[in-house]
């Protein structure tokens, strides 16, 4: 058994976890002082410092001189840091979040980064994440949770091709070396080897020297085990670097005889002894998820865009660049898996409500003073509008394109809507409710704050041919008595263009299309209890079911839109019983409200979904049956689209120690679609990222599909868990996990043919997931329209990105083929793209692809292969 030993001394640092920030930060500095004595005085050779830069700057805010000993050590390779800023969930978070992330590595840390793409504690690893890595000229990969874990070394591949070399290996190795008697020591390090021997039996191997927030052992005190076991196994056991350790697999590799196994698409398989999943953790504090959302897709969608735009026309909001820097950083820093997760104690998820309300708060105001360098006024001007309001509708699209639009507009007293205008200056159908007296407070720079007084009105209308990441003022004409209200009516039926809709006593709702064909128990609100903890879904051995019973409903209808509100009430068990494994016998009702909508010429039915949660230990779920038999269903992630199977709500009990069930739930970004054909439904999603697919033998009906609306769920972690055989953390109780209050889900539904051409339903997710934003404008506005080419616009593809380039120069255009077929998109390229060169994900030029100017016609044509992404610098110089 002759080889070498790699130890690398390290430790995985939780920036948050069961302890706040604060408190982990004040061990860290005391940490990150002691590795520097121990590599000043040769007392260890190397440290790697967890895989992230943010450790860095947390440092250097109390303590700039020990943040200097850092770089220090790194420039020297003692001390290896990064890719990443922080070690995200990167299941969680967007495409864009994922490359955020490491362009703020590099903005920290430079060329000191390590080039290893290291993410062992990630619960599973999407698709897509070779590709990223590869898009930073970063080829490995060290992974664990999810890792398939026949497999010691695999190359592993994205839907794209792009490919890294990857070892599959625990970071938490702490035990190993760590006993104090030599001769435990010896034991515990010859197990492992052994083990490892059977892994990797041409080796070399790998020891995480650490674990979760310790100071390893210096392998030099261990000399004496490390000795003992060479004799008795041949194995060398050395200190060293991740960058050796993989230089070493990478040669081992190639020179075996059989060629390393493939693996393709997402890790997310069960793993071995306490190598946990947690699939738990994708709904674990479902408001954690809903702000991240919120905020990563106004970053993205509105605020680079409009940044981008000031970029290269030099009109902006002021300090926008370092705005934008600072939101990107404090919504990063909300990206860790015990962060955005949910499984962290109480005070942790107080702050990360906090950064991402201030990520919102940044973001809106970066758009509204967008808006004033357009010569758009969207701040008040102290005078109630009494004759016409003006309405800001702006696109996050990189398509021009038409969407619904529900905005509140202020009126002076006694005025109403009675008619609406479009750009220019045509009549359009408007739903205009009045909401009733309203007190508002204005203030600005340049304003003095004052409180007015007047009339809120709710408009809807659609909004046509709304420019690419541009905007179009709309005007509604005010009156002395409403003349566009809605009609209301009692009844559980409407029909809006020809599809007949009917909500059922359970206030699922039955669709007839024109052409006949029915879906049935769309919407089905689903609740049942919860003996889990943030980690793991836990179903009680003797568990209930609930369903809503429907109240009232009322039909609301007028010309752009008809709405079923349904009033229901779900009679839930207040808590689990005292055994734990039935729901109590108390119970209390919860009101629910549903907003079923079908927006004229629009194949979408829209949910929007009202509960004030104040019962314990449950999970809510929106089912969608699906007909037929089908064996899978997919689900988009990141720039790619995953296929997962139907099954039951929890597999197969563990018996052993250290192990979990498999449970089907997976992550979803913005759609869920299953079945075939005419017969296909898709849900669409928004910031729900739990969806499972469930086979007729779990529903004792039809297949359906399942999206976790709520779980609450009050300890971080439980040791007596059937699912889960042992405990994933510290068992703290949380009570705030248990979500109570006020949860809001915005879902849709698509069904027959408009469910089957997946590049159409990715748009038609798109535009649900972002819809057009809306504002009032204070004063009339001039410009009607952002003029037509302003900024880039796709055709055939999506646009994951539009953004100011890291360089200061120049913007970024990213564009995604959403489909499993390849692409032929256009760019309609903007009259001051003079330069266009392609580059890689972090913005450097691509190998071999030349810079070259727009074409005659302004079309830059694109071809992308199935789930491709690229990505191009656009200058407004020639250079």
């Amino acid at each position: 058994m002759s080889t070498t030993c790699h130890v690398v001394s390290h430790v995985h640092w939780d920036r948050e976890w069961y302890r706040p920030f604060e408190g982990y930060r004040s061990r860290l500095l005391e940490l990150v002082e002691r590795v520097c004595d121990d590599l000043d005085a040769g007392r260890i050779a190397s440290f790697h410092l967890d895989g992230q830069t943010v450790t860095l700057d947390d440092v250097a805010a109390l303590r700039p001189d020990v943040a200097d000993r850092v770089r220090r050590h790194a420039a020297a390779g003692r001390i290896t840091i990064g890719p990443w800023h922080v070690l995200a969930d990167n299941q969680l978070v967007s495409a864009e979040n994922l490359v955020r992330n490491l362009l703020l590595a590099r903005r920290t840390a430079g060329d000191l980064l390590s080039d290893i793409g290291y993410s062992p504690d990630a619960f599973g690893h999407p698709a897509d994440l070779p590709r990223v890595l590869v898009g930073f000229g970063i080829d490995t990969a060290l992974v664990w949770r999810g890792a398939p874990p026949e497999h010691a070394r695999f190359r592993w591949r994205s839907p794209d091709g792009a490919e890294v070399f990857t070892v599959n290996q625990a970071y938490h190795q702490a035990e190993v070396l760590w006993p104090d008697d030599p001769a435990d020591a010896a034991t515990a390090l010859e197990a492992f080897v052994r083990r490892e021997a059977d892994r990797v039996p041409a080796g070399p191997q790998l020891l995480l020297n650490g674990g979760d927030h310790l100071v390893p052992p210096r392998p030099a005190e261990r000399a004496e085990a490390i000795e003992a076991v060479r004799r008795a196994t041949g194995v060398a056991a050395r200190p060293s670097t991740l960058p050796e350790f993989f230089a070493a697999a990478r040669t081992a590799a190639a020179s075996a005889a059989a060629d390393l196994p493939v693996v393709e698409g997402e890790l997310r398989n069960l793993g071995d002894r306490l190598t946990f999943l947690l699939p738990g953790t994708l709904s674990a504090r479902a408001y954690v998820k809903s702000l991240n959302d919120r905020a990563q897709t106004l970053l993205e969608r509105f605020v680079e865009p409009a940044a981008a735009l000031a970029t290269v026309t030099g009109r902006g909001p002021a300090n926008a660049r370092e705005a934008l820097a600072h939101a990107w950083d404090l919504l990063v820093k909300n990206a860790p898996h015990d962060s955005i997760c949910g499984c962290s104690v109480d005070e942790v998820h107080r702050e990360t409500t906090v950064r991402a309300e201030r990520v919102l708060e940044v973001g809106d105001q970066l758009v509204r003073r967008a808006a004033l360098a357009e010569d758009l006024d969207v701040r008040g001007d102290g005078k109630p509008a009494a004759g016409t309001v003006d309405v800001l509708v702006r696109s996050g699209s990189g398509d021009d394109g038409d969407g619904p639009v529900v905005v509140d507009v202020v009126t002076a007293a006694g005025r109403y809507v009675v008619g609406l205008r479009d750009p220019d200056g045509h009549e359009v159908p408007v739903e205009a409710e009045h909401l009733g007296a309203a007190q508002w407070f204005e203030a600005d720079l340049d304003l003095l704050p004052d409180t007015l007084r007047g009339e809120r009105h709710r408009l809807a209308f659609v909004a046509r041919d709304v420019p690419a990441f541009g905007w179009a003022v709309y005007t509604a004409v005010l009156g002395d008595a409403p003349t566009c209200s809605p009609a209301h009516a009692a009844g559980r039926a409407a029909v809006v263009d020809g599809t007949r809709l009917v909500v059922a006593d359970d206030a699922s709702v039955t669709l007839t299309g024109p052409d006949g064909a029915t879906w049935t128990g769309l919407g089905r609100l689903v609740d049942g209890g919860d003996r889990g903890d943030s980690y793991t879904y836990d179903p009680p051995a003797d568990d209930e079911l609930v369903t809503p019973s429907v109240r009232a409903v009322e039909v609301v209808s007028s010309p752009v839109r008809t709405r079923l509100v349904v009033s229901a009430a779900l009679d839930l068990p207040t808590s689990l019983d005292v055994s734990r494994d039935a729901r109590s016998a108390v119970r209390r009702e919860h009101p629910v409200t549903l907003v079923v909508e079908r927006w004229v010429g629009d194949p979408v039915l829209r949910w929007d979904v009202r509960l004030d949660n104040a019962a314990d230990d449950h999970r809510l779920r929106f089912h969608v049956p699906v007909a037929g038999a089908p064996t899978t269903w997919q689900a988009d992630t990141h720039w790619s689209v995953q296929d997962r199977p139907f099954g039951p709500v929890v597999g197969a009990l563990p018996e052993a120690a250290g192990l979990e069930a498999a449970i089907g739930t997976a992550p979803a970004h913005t759609f869920a679609v299953a079945g075939q054909g005419t017969a296909s439904v898709a849900v669409l999603l928004d910031a729900l990222p739990e969806v499972q697919g469930l086979d007729a033998a779990a529903t004792g009906g039809p297949h359906e599909i399942a999206v976790t609306l709520l779980r609450s769920v009050g300890w971080l972690s439980r040791f007596d868990l059937r699912t889960r055989t042992t405990g994933a953390g510290p068992a703290f109780e949380v009570p705030e996990a248990q979500c109570h209050g006020e949860r809001r889900v915005r879902l849709g539904v698509v069904v027959g043919a408009d469910a089957t051409d997946d590049l159409a339903l990715a748009r038609t997710a798109a535009a649900h997931h972002v819809p057009l934003r809306a504002d009032q404008l204070r004063a009339p506005a001039a410009r009607r329209r952002s003029p037509r080419g302003a900024a880039p616009r796709v055709q055939g593809a999506l646009v994951s990105a539009f953004k100011p380039a890291e360089s200061g120069e120049g913007v970024v255009l990213r564009v995604a083929n959403p489909s499993a077929r390849p692409a032929s998109a256009v760019v309609h390229l903007p009259g001051w793209a003079r330069r266009v060169a392609e580059t890689r994900l972090d913005e450097r030029p691509l190998d071999g692809a030349p810079s070259t100017g727009a074409g005659a016609d302004g079309l830059l044509p694109a071809q992308l292969g199935p789930y491709g992404v690229r990505t191009w610098l656009l200058r407004t110089d020639d250079r």
